[in-house]
C-alpha cells in the first residue's frame, strides 16, 4: 500500500467503526466502504521490469490514449514521440520510471483539474515533469498529469537520483494521465487503446536497434 493513502484509510475507517460503536449505523455505513476502497486504492503491488537494454516500459496502469509525434516546446524543445495513458480509479496509482537513468530535473507546474483524457489536461491541468538522461545519451520526459478528482501528485525523487526501469517514483490521487516523450529514433510498440502495466508493459525501445536486441514486449 502506498503511503500516500494513510489518511484516506484510517479516516474513514476510523470513524466509521467509533460511528458503529456509538449506534450510528448511517453513517457508518458510508464511511466504511470509503475506507475500504481507499485501502484498495492505494495497493502497491510488486512488480518486475523486463530486464531488455534501452526498452521503455510503461510508467502507468491505464489505456493508452495518445500514440503521436509532436514538437515539445515545454520540456525537451525537440521533435518527440509522445505516448499518453489514461488511468481511471480503478487502475494502480503508483507510478514508475519507464527508463533506467538519472534524473536531470523534475519541473512542478500548478494548473486545473480538467479530466485527465481530455487534449487540453496535458498543458492545462497541474503536472510534474521529469526529465531523465536516459541510456545510450537519450533524453526521456515523463509527465504526471492530475485528473478531474485529483488534487495532488505525489513525486518521491529529486534530481540527480539514480533511476532503474520500473523503479517506483509516485503517485497521483483518483484518476489521471501521464504523457512520456521520447526520441523520435525511438520505435514504439504500443497503439491506442492498449492496456498496459506500471512497470510490465513495454511501451517500446530508445531505438530500432534496440527493440531488434530485446525481442518483442509484453
Amino acid at each position: 500500500m502506498a503511503r500516500e493513502g494513510l489518511p484516506f484509510i484510517l479516516f474513514p475507517l476510523g470513524t466509521g467503526l467509533a460511528a458503529l460503536v456509538a449506534g450510528g449505523y448511517w453513517l457508518a455505513a458510508i464511511l466504511l466502504p470509503v475506507g475500504l476502497f481507499s485501502f484498495w486504492f492505494f495497493r502497491d503491488p510488486i512488480r518486475y521490469a523486463p530486464p531488455i537494454p534501452n526498452a521503455v516500459v510503461s510508467p502507468a496502469d491505464g489505456t493508452v490514449i495518445r500514440v503521436e509525434e509532436v514538437d515539445d516546446d515545454r520540456f525537451l524543445f525537440s521533435r518527440r514521440k509522445k505516448i499518453s495513458i489514461f488511468m481511471s480509479l480503478v487502475n494502480v496509482h503508483v507510478n514508475r520510471a519507464p527508463v533506467e537513468g538519472t534524473v536531470e530535473s523534475i519541473q512542478y507546474f500548478p494548473g486545473r483539474f480538467w479530466a485527465a483524457d481530455l487534449d487540453k489536461a496535458s498543458k492545462e491541468n497541474e503536472h510534474n515533469a521529469v526529465i531523465v538522461q536516459a541510456e545510450g545519451g537519450h533524453r526521456v520526459a515523463f509527465v504526471q498529469i492530475a485528473g478531474l478528482v485529483a488534487r495532488r501528485i505525489a513525486c518521491w525523487i529529486r534530481p540527480g537520483d539514480p533511476l532503474t526501469r520500473g523503479q517506483r517514483i509516485g503517485l497521483i490521487r483518483f484518476g489521471s494521465r501521464l504523457d512520456v516523450y521520447l526520441p523520435v529514433s525511438a520505435h514504439v510498440q504500443v497503439t491506442i487503446g492498449r492496456t498496459v502495466r506500471a512497470g510490465e508493459s513495454i511501451l517500446g525501445y530508445l531505438s530500432e536497434e534496440d527493440e531488434t536486441k530485446g525481442g518483442q514486449g509484453t
